[in-house]
C-alpha cells in the first residue's frame, strides 16, 4: 500500500517541495515538484518571516498542482551555523531482565544521553545513537531483545538555536503545513545519495548549498560528526560579481552557465559575453578569468571542509572518501578540485533509488529534498531505523525523534 510523503527543503537560493509515494518496501516515486526562488532566507536562517512564508506557500502550491495531492504535512530540512553538535553517553539499568532489552530501555538510555546542559537559547534537534554496549559488550547496533543488566549508548546530539527553529516552524505553519519533523539537512542528503556500504566503511557527505556547507561524517553505518559552515555557493557568486563588475543575479547566471572550478581545464580562447556595470553593450570575457575566481573561492570552501574533518579527528577513518552534493556540486571541475585538496576518492552524489519525475530531481541539488521524502520509511518497523518518542522530549519543549540503527 502506497502513501504520500512530503519533503520541504528551504534553502538560501531556492525552496524545493517534493511529493513522493512510498511503497511497502520503501521504494519512492516522486509525483510532485514545487521549486521557487527563496525569499527571506539567509544562510539557511529565516530573516524575513513574511517573505519566507509566501515563498514556502508558493512552492507547496506548485507541488500540489503537479501531484494532485493536498499537502497538509511535511518533513522540513534544517541547517545554518546555529546548528551545533556534540557526542554524549548514557547509561541505564535494564528494567525487565527476564524479557531482555525493550524499547522502553532504549528510550531511557537515549534520554540519559540527551540529558546534557544545553547552552542558552538552544534546543535539541536529534539524538543519533552511534553504538550500544550491553554488560561491557560493545559494538552493538541493535540491543532490542538482548539480555543484560546494564545498557549504555554513545550518541551524537544535534542542537540548534531556539529562535531560529521557532522562526522556521512559524513560516512553515503559516504556509498551512504541519511539520512532521525537523531533519538536519546533511542527514537527509546522506539518506538520499549515500550507500549503506559507504556509510559502513567511512565517508564524508559534503552538501555545498548557496548559503552554507553542511558536513556529516558517517562511520560504521551511522553519524559520528556534523557541522554547518557559513560559506557556500553565494560566496563564489559574490566574488564573480565583484571581479567582473556584474549585478548579483547576472553573476549567478554566469556561474551556472560558464563557471568551471579548475582554470587550467578551460581553453584560453573560450569567451562569453556579458554586460558589466558601466558598459552599454555586452563585452567578451575570457572563460579562464571566470574560472580563476571560481577556483579560488572553491578552494577556500573545500579547505574549510578539510580543516573541519581534521578537527573531528576522524580524517584517518574515511576510505570511502567524500561525496559532494548541493547546487555547487554541479560546477564543472569541482570533483577534480576536491580530489586535489583531500587526496581521497570523490564522487558527485545524486539521489538514488527513486522513480517518477526523476528528470526534475536527478541532480545533486535535489539531494536534501529527496532525502526528506525517503526519511519516513527509515522509521518503519524493520526499515533499518526506529523512532523513539519519550515524555522527556515533550517536556523539553518539542517533539523529537531518535533513530535506532538496526
Amino acid at each position: 500500500m502506497e502513501r504520500s510523503v512530503v519533503g520541504i527543503d528551504i534553502g538560501t537560493h531556492r525552496i524545493l517541495v517534493l511529493v513522493g509515494e512510498v511503497g511497502e518496501h520503501g521504494d519512492v516515486r516522486i509525483v510532485g515538484v514545487g521549486r521557487v526562488p527563496a525569499k527571506g532566507i539567509k544562510k539557511g536562517v529565516v530573516v524575513n518571516v513574511a517573505q519566507a512564508t509566501a515563498a514556502i506557500a508558493e512552492a507547496v502550491e506548485l507541488a500540489e498542482q503537479s501531484s494532485g495531492y493536498q499537502i497538509e504535512r511535511g518533513y522540513v530540512g534544517v541547517t545554518g551555523v546555529h546548528i551545533t553538535s556534540r557526542n554524549s553517553t548514557g547509561v541505564v539499568g535494564v528494567s525487565r531482565r527476564d524479557r531482555g532489552i525493550g524499547a522502553d530501555d532504549v528510550d531511557r538510555v537515549l534520554e540519559a544521553a540527551g540529558a546534557i546542559v544545553l547552552p542558552q537559547n538552544q534546543e535539541l534537534v536529534h539524538i543519533l545513537p552511534r553504538t550500544y554496549t550491553v554488560d561491557g559488550q560493545d559494538g552493538v547496533r541493535n540491543p532490542l531483545g538482548m539480555h543484560g543488566f546494564r545498557l549504555e549508548v554513545e550518541a551524537h546530539v544535534v542542537m540548534g538555536s531556539s529562535t531560529a527553529l521557532q522562526n522556521l516552524r512559524k513560516c512553515v505553519r503559516d504556509a498551512g503545513i504541519q511539520i512532521g519533523e525537523l531533519v538536519l539537512t546533511s542527514m537527509a542528503a546522506g539518506n538520499s545519495v549515500l550507500t549503506e556500504n559507504e556509510k559502513e566503511m567511512g565517508v564524508v557527505l559534503v552538501d555545498i548549498g548557496e548559503g552554507t556547507t553542511d558536513i556529516a561524517i558517517f562511520i560504521e553505518g551511522t553519524v559520528w560528526h556534523t557541522k554547518s559552515l557559513p560559506i557556500g555557493g553565494e560566496y563564489i557568486t559574490n566574488d564573480i560579481a565583484i571581479g567582473l563588475r556584474l549585478p548579483s543575479q547576472v553573476a549567478e547566471r554566469v556561474k551556472l552557465s560558464h563557471g568551471h572550478a579548475v582554470s587550467n581545464q578551460v581553453a584560453e580562447d573560450e569567451r562569453f559575453t556579458v554586460s558589466p556595470y558601466g558598459e552599454g553593450n555586452p563585452i567578451p570575457v575570457p572563460r579562464w578569468r571566470l574560472a580563476e575566481i571560481v577556483q579560488a573561492r572553491g578552494e577556500e570552501i573545500l579547505e574549510s571542509v578539510l580543516q573541519e574533518i581534521k578537527r573531528s579527528g576522524y580524517d584517518g577513518l574515511l576510505p570511502a572518501g567524500l561525496v559532494l552534493c548541493g547546487g555547487t556540486a554541479q560546477l564543472p571541475g569541482i570533483r577534480d578540485l576536491a580530489r586535489s585538496i583531500f587526496e581521497l576518492p570523490v564522487q558527485i552524489g545524486v539521489p538514488k533509488d527513486i522513480s517518477g519525475l526523476t528528470d526534475k530531481v536527478s541532480g545533486p541539488d535535489a539531494a536534501v529534498a529527496v532525502g526528506l521524502v525517503k526519511w519516513t520509511p527509515m522509521w518503519e518497523e524493520g526499515g533499518g531505523w526506529r523512532t523513539v518518542k519519550t515524555p522527556w522530549f515533550k517536556r523539553a519543549g518539542g517533539w523529537f525523534r531518535n533513530l535506532l540503527p538496526s
